[in-house]
């Protein structure tokens, strides 16, 4: 893989985790965040450090391969990754900044479904060596049944819209 083609997916990937963490970062210390109800296996807030990097880390490495495998045809796939980042960076701030906790299971929905999508196009160019990304789906996945369930516990209570 191309030095600069690693440098771009990192830098996406690291501008989708620092607005991210703009949003969420005061507010998980919020009053707002004390009150919401949550499920019992949320995990514990010390898991999201750690996870959230070596995706990140991951969706750049196995993105910057198939990018440059891909060579020309590759602009749909740098569009997928594109619109990954931003529903990524984005679900932060709609659900930790508007407290919209509806709309982010919604977001965290169409995460779920497009960092499915863009780990099927790396695997049809790269086969098995783009399988370390289908971690970033299953993740997703959880994070929308955790969402759901979140906003589903809280619409009740007042603290919550879509």
């Amino acid at each position: 893989m191309r030095a600069s083609t690693l440098a771009a997916t990192a830098a996406g990937v690291a501008a989708a985790a620092v607005i991210g963490g703009l949003a969420s970062g005061p507010a998980v210390r919020s009053p707002w965040y004390a009150r919401l109800r949550t499920p019992s296996y949320q995990p514990p807030r010390q898991a999201f450090p750690v996870v959230w990097p070596a995706l990140y880390a991951d969706t750049a490495l196995v993105s910057a391969s198939t990018i440059d495998e891909l060579g020309p045809d590759a602009r749909a796939y740098q569009i997928a990754l594109a619109g990954n980042l931003v529903l990524n960076g984005s679900w932060s701030w709609i659900f930790f900044n508007r407290h919209r906790l509806g709309a982010a299971a919604l977001v965290a929905g169409a995460l779920t479904a497009s960092s499915a999508d863009l780990t099927r196009r790396a695997v049809a160019v790269r086969g098995v060596k783009a399988w370390p990304l289908g971690v970033y789906p299953l993740w997703c996945a959880f994070a929308t049944v955790l969402s759901t369930h979140i906003w589903l516990l809280n619409r009740q209570q007042g603290i919550s819209s879509l």
